[in-house]
């Protein structure tokens, strides 16, 4: 057993060391009730110290992968899957407290299509349904299918996009796989992955998307899926060009990883979707959200692509919930065919575009850095991150902060929900002034960069 441990581990930190055993718990290399060589043994036989072993072990345990029993060894089990949402909490355990609150990553309300309306429409029509009906409406369905940025195989609709990535993931990912994301990236789904067992291996971006010569490098680690936001991506603002996803397509192609693209912005993105699907639609999965720009309270995602990853989704919700409210999307169905509710998510978008070009604008002119292009947030570099919060909220202006969005450190960020700006073009002004005192670091005035 330990010579087969020491070969299937390539990486010898004690993260690497952690996904490599657990990739063997996964595969049955290691049977369950097995007891495992002691920390001394392993870490003599791999050349690093009894504390970098120890703290894999402890990561192994965290995920219920092993079962450390003190002086009688420690035993091969199977690991249930771990709690945790710390990166999730670091950055939703502020709003509330602010005078201008910028940290949630909320749509405006005030940009919201008026549900009312549709509402009282629906609830005249005939909203009886059978456990034998199709998981989507046949008119939902049709809607979908013709909008979607490629023929999908298979099309269905969960409970918001957050509920969509994690049925995925859970399809794919097991204990020690790796998966590739964007670094930075949604805090959430690094705690899922983090829940799942998986290596998380990150890839910077560009104006573009994901940056190709890092990408080609991660995908030689087999990665078993590969999650990205190609439109608005939260926290950067970054929408990928069609040329950029298509190269990203070309790289992921001779592998056997599976693409999973979160369109969390939908419609109120001012750039158009963009999708590896166009040209790898069988290892594609594609989901579409309809929080931001219909309202959160619809608790819907469309997810359509890979037939052979939707079925095993679909088939696995008739052991839970079966399918997602027929009423819900009978409201989604009406916003996305009525007149005056497209108006209104057409102007969001333009709103939403308007408030981030003002605010990059007043941060420019101040030298302070940002990214992106798109979306309701925007990522805002700073000389110190922590300061920078206590800073703003010093001054009733709460903001995100951005290491829980990173995979590996990357400089110091903040995330910025600028969608709320509603006020004149001065409260932008004034906005950007407070960022921009606060950017570099403790003990400025001001964080502008010389010019």
């Amino acid at each position: 057993m330990l010579d087969d441990m020491v070969a299937a581990i390539d990486n010898r930190s004690a993260q690497g060391i952690a996904a490599a055993i657990g990739r063997m718990v996964s595969a049955g290399e290691l049977p369950v009730g097995d007891r495992l060589p002691t920390v001394r043994e392993l870490s003599k036989a791999l050349g690093v110290s009894p504390t970098t072993v120890s703290e894999a072990w402890k990561t192994l345990a965290a995920v219920g992968a092993i079962d450390p029993r003190g002086r009688l060894g420690t035993f091969v089990r199977q690991p249930p899957g771990p709690g945790g949402t710390h990166r999730y909490r670091r950055i939703t355990d502020g709003p509330g407290r602010f005078d201008l609150d910028l940290s949630t990553g909320f749509p405006d309300v005030g940009l919201l299509p008026d549900l009312r309306p549709i509402v009282a429409d629906v609830s005249r029509q005939s909203l009886t349904s059978s456990y034998l009906d199709r998981p989507v409406l046949p008119e939902l369905w049709d809607h979908l299918h013709a909008s979607w940025p490629f023929p999908p195989e298979e099309l269905t609709v969960v409970d918001g996009a957050m509920d969509a990535i994690d049925r995925v993931a859970r399809e794919l990912v097991h204990l020690g796989d790796r998966v590739v994301v964007e670094n930075p990236t949604f805090p959430p789904v690094l705690d899922l992955f983090e829940q799942l067992g998986a290596e998380v291996i990150g890839v910077n971006l560009d104006a573009e998307g994901l940056v190709l010569a890092e990408l080609a490098s991660a995908l030689e680690y087999e990665p078993r899926l590969v999650f990205v936001q190609p439109r608005a991506h939260n926290p950067t603002g970054t929408t990928w060009s069609a040329k950029r996803a298509r190269a990203v397509s070309r790289l992921v192609a001779p592998t056997a990883a599976v693409v999973v693209e979160d369109d969390h912005s939908g419609d109120i993105a001012s750039g158009e979707p963009v999708s590896v699907g166009t040209w790898l639609p069988d290892r594609t999965v594609h989901i579409r959200s309809y929080s931001k720009s219909h309202g959160p309270d619809l608790r819907l995602a469309a997810v359509g692509g890979a037939g052979s990853v939707i079925d095993r989704v679909t088939d696995r919700r008739l052991l839970g919930p079966g399918w997602s409210s027929r009423i819900l999307q009978s409201v989604l169905l009406a916003l996305l065919t009525d007149p005056t509710a497209t108006w209104a998510v057409e102007a969001a978008r333009h709103a939403y575009a308007s408030r981030r070009r003002e605010f990059t604008r007043a941060l420019a002119e101040r030298g302070v850095a940002t990214t992106g292009t798109d979306g309701i947030n925007q990522w805002v570099e700073v000389a110190d991150e922590r300061s920078a919060l206590v800073g703003l909220a010093a001054r009733g202006i709460g903001v995100a902060p951005g290491e829980p969005f990173m995979v590996r450190p990357a400089g110091d960020h903040l995330r910025i929900t600028i969608g709320l700006l509603d006020g004149p073009i001065s409260a932008i002004e004034h906005l950007a002034e407070q960022v921009a005192d606060v950017a570099g670091g403790p003990g400025a005035r001001v964080g502008r960069r010389p010019s």
